[in-house]
């Protein structure tokens, strides 16, 4: 018996999901446990795996159409078994059939009934003028799905008859060396009123400069990915959402290197990251305002504080949360942040962990940035920058010296972290990270 391939629902607050790529096409054989499509969702993109063998008969929501959680996108089961609604899709022993040799398709409906579509169905027909009850359906339970209003094909009323084709006026020599060089003289621009040697000339060199440049290859149109989507729409909310000021201060980073040395010493591997983890959940605890939200003109103190740390993907970012940094050990934050950026990157990662966050830390450092202004992390009221360290020369106790410098950059919700508070913040950040035994008072 056919599998049906489900939307499925990530999270208690997901109610839809956008089919994000699909891993097989129809007809493939598809192991239990292998990757057969990718979701994106509003936060990350996850990989769905098959639970059963079999081949994947169809495919019933294309890459890029967002559907309802627990909708069927497609079939699975054995070669030669149809799935409900239609008939067998790959026969037993072979290969898809070709698109003549399928089942017809269903017939259009009464103009003004209702149709049932899916959102993205209905998008296309709308920029397309298409009557979505002429749309014969082919998804399940009757449902338009995209594909079919990209294949509908109107019936056009006859069409007049088309007045004979006028011939290009054009000399007898532009006639002659068109022939000779296979030039369309209905191509070529004239210039006084007839085509002549001299507009060929120039057609010529038009075409060959386009080729030496590339100017009919120049551009190129790609639809966003669900996940580019996601982070567009979260980068806009957020900048017209938060009034922000962004704070840059130095850091000597000379205790906290050697601190990382001692700690290497006895088989502690933590990275700079694990540190800042740790380090700035201290200081979170002493700055209530870094570390609440802004809710309908009221703010929130968390009496808890989720650190995001911000995962770079090749197609995007994701910001996963340990949940109460401020009351794990180092080396629990350590393999916390090792286990939730492989997860990340392998789109396994669980929705629970993208939510809840009160305060972000993103690190550019290691692409030797010196200085940005990262984007507040929705709802939360700041994020830190974390910034390349470097060699500089600096003096110390009137003694010019060379010492290891890392710059932060703290960007805050003006409303309700006013620049005082903000500097004061990163002041005690500085000082834990210059003096590392300072975590311990």
């Amino acid at each position: 018996m056919a599998t049906e391939l489900l939307m499925p629902k990530l999270g208690l607050t997901m109610t839809e999901g956008t089919i994000d790529e699909w891993k097989k096409k129809v007809g493939d054989t598809v192991a239990k446990g292998e990757i057969v499509y990718s979701v994106a969702t509003d936060k990350l993109t996850n990989d769905v795996e098959s639970e059963v063998d079999g081949v994947l008969l169809q495919i019933l929501v294309p890459e890029g159409e967002t559907v309802p959680c627990k909708t069927v996108v497609g079939w699975i089961g054995a070669a030669g078994e149809a799935v409900p609604g239609a008939e067998a899709v790959i026969p037993a022993g072979g290969e898809a059939p070709a698109p003549e040799a399928a089942a017809p398709a269903p017939a259009a409906r009464p103009a003004g009934e209702y149709v049932p579509a899916t959102p993205y169905a209905k998008k296309l027909a709308k920029e397309k003028g298409i009557d979505l009850a002429a749309v014969p359906a082919s998804g399940y339970k009757g449902v338009v799905v995209a594909r079919d209003v990209e294949s509908f094909k109107p019936v056009a009323a006859p069409a007049a008859a088309a007045p004979a084709e006028e011939k290009t006026k054009s000399s007898p020599l532009a006639e002659k060396i068109a022939a000779d060089l296979g030039i369309d003289l209905a191509e070529v621009k004239a210039a006084h009123g007839r085509v002549l040697a001299e507009d060929i000339l120039k057609y010529l060199e038009n075409t060959r400069e386009k080729a030496e440049t590339g100017a009919g290859d120049r551009e190129e149109v790609k639809p966003m990915s669900g996940m580019r989507k996601a982070i567009a729409k979260n980068m806009l909310n957020s900048v017209q959402t938060s009034p922000t000021v962004t704070f840059n201060l130095s850091i000597d980073m000379t205790e906290m290197k050697r601190y990382r040395e001692q700690l290497k010493a006895e088989e502690i591997k933590v990275s700079y990251t694990d540190l800042l983890v740790k380090f700035v959940s201290k200081a979170l605890t002493e700055f209530p305002l870094l570390n609440c939200s802004v809710v309908d003109n009221k703010i929130v103190y968390k009496h808890y504080i989720n650190m995001g740390v911000a995962v770079a993907l090749d197609n995007g970012l994701v910001v996963p949360n340990i949940v109460d940094a401020d009351k794990k050990s180092l080396q629990e934050i350590s393999a916390e942040v090792k286990e939730l950026a492989k997860l990340a990157r392998e789109g396994k990662l669980p929705p629970e962990k993208l939510r809840g966050g009160t305060f972000t830390i993103t690190n550019l450092g290691m692409y030797g940035i010196e200085s940005f202004s990262p984007i507040i992390n929705q709802p939360e009221v700041a994020i830190l920058g974390v910034n390349t360290m470097e060699d500089k020369v600096v003096v110390r106790n009137g003694e010019i010296c060379i010492r290891p410098i890392m710059n932060l950059s703290l960007t805050a919700d003006h409303r309700v972290v006013d620049g005082s508070v903000a500097a004061q913040f990163l002041q005690r950040v500085k000082s834990l990270m210059e003096k590392p035994a300072l975590i311990l008072a």
